[in-house]
């Protein structure tokens, strides 16, 4: 990846109220929203639920967070006939896809993997590297 990495200490830093805008979109406690945790498996988020979190962090960070912006930023440079074939996600898609999630524990990715099947990975941390990448884009702008 061209990005510099992100640190443990940018993600604390924007996790608090990435998850209370989580919390907030789900209806459920702060405390539930661990960074780690599935948001589909472990807190029920529907794809509908993510439109409001980008809403949400858009708006909290003043950023903006195109659709589909993890698939396309995990994918890179690979070419997309290269990162999915058919619905289903490459070998080498795979492993992009687990190097930019990394976060994800390993035994989360299934093979083969349908690409629509890949927001069933994203955690709250999957967010807050999002916002972290966003605000760095902004802050590289205005410098």
């Amino acid at each position: 990846m061209t990005t510099a990495e992100i640190t443990r200490e940018e993600i604390l830093a924007v996790y608090p109220k990435v998850a209370q805008i989580m919390a907030d979109a789900l209806g459920c406690d702060v405390e539930q929203v661990e960074l780690g945790v599935s948001l589909i498996e472990g807190l029920n988020a529907e794809s509908i639920d993510f439109l409001d979190f980008v809403f949400g962090l858009e708006r909290a960070f003043k950023v903006k967070i195109p659709r589909g912006k993890i698939v396309e930023d995990a994918r890179g440079d690979l070419p997309e006939a290269a990162f999915e074939e058919k619905g289903y996600l490459t070998d080498a898609g795979l492993k992009r896809l687990r190097e930019y999630l990394s976060e994800v524990p390993a035994d989360r990715f299934a093979s083969p993997m349908r690409v629509v099947d890949i927001p069933r990975l994203f955690t709250p941390e999957t967010f807050c590297k999002v916002v972290v990448r966003a605000l760095r884009a902004v802050q590289g702008a205005e410098h």
